[in-house]
């Protein structure tokens, strides 16, 4: 009377099935999202800041992770680089704490081609 009776439960069909992948589309639909919207974007901006690092040269301007600006001086080795942030003052940093380069310079050769183009004379010179 006070026991209830315990019925086996009939084997599951085609359609309970399709419920259970019914329940898991949010959570493959929410990872899809989150993908495209955090993870491919962070890893895009990894790849351009490591791009960016990689491409670092002497008398680059760049700006440390704790705000300082200077201009690159020497390449030490791929893990640092010598800055100048002041007249007569130089700090090796690591590479990996540049967050952003300000501006590069121009090469050498067109400077010196361009410097070789310009008239001497006054007469030369194109009004």
């Amino acid at each position: 009377m006070w026991i209830s009776t315990a019925y086996a439960q009939g084997v599951g069909s085609l359609l309970d099935n399709q419920g259970a992948l019914l329940q898991f589309m949010p959570l493959v639909l929410i990872f899809v999202v989150f993908y495209f919207l955090l993870i491919r974007p962070q890893q895009q901006k990894a790849k351009q800041h490591r791009a960016m690092l990689g491409a670092l040269r002497r008398g680059d301007r760049v700006v440390t992770g704790g705000g300082i600006i200077g201009s690159v001086a020497q390449v030490v080795s791929d893990d640092e680089v010598a800055i100048d942030i002041a007249q007569g003052v130089r700090v090796r940093v690591r590479r990996s704490t540049i967050s952003e380069v300000l501006s590069k310079p121009e090469p050498a050769a067109p400077r010196q081609a361009a410097k070789e183009k310009e008239p001497v004379n006054e007469k030369d010179k194109v009004p």
